[in-house]
């Protein structure tokens, strides 16, 4: 494996070589890391589940009931009532007919899309699809084709052009762009896939838990409950916890479990983290103060480095991306704000596309006014010195 090595110093001398940082406590607002407390300002934690006490007792008590670990695959001996419990508890909050548990919102892609297209399909994807759709794609069998990103003209020309040339067609998109921040234009992907009888399949692992009622979603956003085939949405980001899961039709449900890869292959969700989740769902259905503080946090930290003259690209949602530019810069940034007290990762090609390196902040309802402000003052101080703005 050595010639692995060239490849790591090519990263070292490009200034994006990185060692992993080590959190030693819960996901908060403020963490200590690599054993100095710091604002945390990159993790996915949307709503401050992840350490939710209601959340922790919850997955206390179902370890005294089902113990650690479901045992085996769902299809075997792996699927205990609180895996059925929590399906049914998704389907009824996502307001579809029926839903499904996977191990992560990764394995969902990988499991869903090859599960129901074949060889004469054709799969078209948004060009900023998250990379768990590319290589859930990639594990199909159908024709793909990308359209250009969020836009309705590109995708209706291939439809134009490719569409009675295969049997089924799936449109896929993201919900909400992770690396920007933008929502993608879903009333008229539904619209477009209606006139071209497409089906269409849309990941919201971004938008829920932020978007629509409650957090509903991407779908309950622009008011599309029933028009679209599949959703995709994720567990381990605005619900704290860990999974995926799929909502749409029961019978895709009753296909997906004879033929969803990753249910058939690995071992069941543990049965703390479904308890966990149940709680969450819980907490969203009875009132709203999660997402609108979530909200509120977003606007006003954007609204601020807006003023100081940051430029965060085009994102619509708490997804917050302070766009450099060039890498080696944003790496560094990065590192100064967390010398700073500020941790904040640096987002580098190849996670997007190479001159659109950005930090990427990500406000959530646990943080406090005066940490917003404390991180602003260091992002500012920092830029200014860098000659960043």
């Amino acid at each position: 494996m050595s010639f692995l090595d060239k490849h790591i110093e090519d990263l070292k001398s490009a200034g994006v070589y990185r060692t992993l940082p080590v959190n030693e406590g819960p996901c908060e607002a403020v963490i200590k890391l690599d054993g100095r407390e710091v604002i945390n300002l990159t993790s996915n934690n949307y709503l401050g589940f992840a350490n939710h006490p209601r959340l922790v007792a919850a997955a206390k008590k179902a370890i005294d009931t089902y113990g650690v670990g479901a045992g085996a695959v769902r299809t075997i001996v792996g699927n205990m009532d609180i895996h059925e419990r929590l399906d049914d508890v998704i389907a009824r909050f996502k307001r579809e007919e029926a839903a499904l548990v996977f191990q992560s919102g990764f394995a969902c892609n990988a499991g869903v899309i090859q599960a129901i297209t074949d060889k004469d399909d054709l799969i078209i994807s948004d060009a900023l699809n998250h990379a768990s759709i590319i290589d859930g794609v990639r594990l199909s069998k159908a024709a793909r084709a990308v359209y250009q990103h969020n836009d309705m003209a590109d995708l209706e020309r291939i439809l134009k052009t490719k569409r009675d040339q295969y049997n089924h067609v799936l449109i896929i998109t993201d919900g909400v762009f992770s690396m920007d921040g933008d929502i993608a234009n879903l009333p008229d992907i539904v619209r477009l896939a209606k006139q071209y009888d497409a089906l269409t399949y849309v990941d919201d692992a971004h938008g829920s838990g932020v978007l629509g009622e409650s957090g509903r979603g991407t779908v309950d956003h622009f008011h599309l409950h029933g028009q679209v085939d599949v959703i995709v949405g994720t567990l381990s980001k605005a619900i704290g916890v860990v999974g995926g899961y799929v909502a749409g039709s029961k019978t895709m449900r009753d296909w997906l479990l004879h033929r969803g890869r990753p249910l058939l292959f690995s071992t069941a969700m543990m049965p703390a983290a479904a308890a966990a989740i149940i709680e969450a769902f819980e907490m969203l259905s009875t009132t709203t103060a999660h997402t609108d503080k979530l909200w509120e946090n977003a606007r006003y930290f954007q609204g601020r480095l807006k003023t100081l003259g940051f430029d965060l690209g085009v994102t619509q949602t708490p997804i917050t991306p302070i766009i450099i530019g060039d890498e080696t810069k944003t790496m560094a940034f990065s590192k100064r704000l967390l010398e700073h007290g500020v941790f904040v990762s640096g987002i580098v090609f190849p996670t997007v596309p190479a001159g659109k390196a950005r930090i990427r902040c990500m406000v959530s309802a646990l943080h406090a006014r005066a940490h917003l402000d404390k991180a602003i003052a260091v992002i500012e101080t920092t830029a200014k010195d860098m000659n960043l703005i």
